[in-house]
């Protein structure tokens, strides 16, 4: 491990939990300030035949929320394995800016396939708290120390119990930022 992996080994286990609640507040917050006050009409626009709307974004975040945090519990609930933080190569920061990289496409699982089911912020908003208060609670109990000694293998290598649950805000802020692109559409409805 060189100097520079071990500096950065030790900052990201020095951070405590309430730096991840702060990461889940401001993702929240920046997701609801997208999505205030917008219209159906806003809400279905497509920018393109192949692209998803506000609303089929909405519900795929609502949807992910829900499977990534059980993923990340199943990972959770395994006994710790400390040992294997040194293979743990992805810092913090390196997760939230490689899955907030919107240059990068991926294809969400068919059973994260949106179907735009929001015809309203305000329900959109109230399923997305609803989904997300059993993380926070969890965060609210849980230790750094312990998060960051459950290792579990992810297609980007392995990490930490904390990162997984990073990873969940991680995600609702990349489609937030699709958000963002399609509310800059030039042909996005005025009301």
């Amino acid at each position: 491990m060189t100097l520079i992996e071990k500096k950065q080994a030790l900052k990201r286990d020095y951070v405590g939990t309430d730096s991840l609640l702060q990461y889940f507040n401001q993702t929240t917050a920046e997701l609801e300030k997208q999505v205030a006050g917008l219209s159906e009409a806003q809400l279905q626009f497509k920018p393109a035949p192949d692209k998803w709307s506000i609303s089929q974004c909405l519900e795929h975040i609502i949807r992910s929320e829900r499977m990534i945090f059980d993923m990340a519990k199943k990972g959770l609930d395994q006994d710790p394995q400390p040992e294997r933080r040194k293979e743990i190569k992805m810092t913090d920061d390196n997760l939230k800016n490689a899955l907030t990289d919107r240059s990068h496409k991926y294809q969400a699982p068919k059973e994260l396939q949106p179907e735009g089911i929001y015809k309203n912020v305000n329900t959109a908003l109230t399923d997305f708290s609803a989904a997300r208060q059993p993380v926070l609670d969890y965060i609210k109990k849980a230790d750094a120390e312990d998060l960051r000694n459950h290792v579990s293998d992810s297609p980007t290598g392995p990490i930490d119990g904390y990162q997984a649950l990073m990873f969940i805000a991680a995600h609702s802020a990349r489609h937030t930022k699709q958000i963002a692109e399609i509310k800059a559409d030039p042909n996005f409805p005025k009301q």
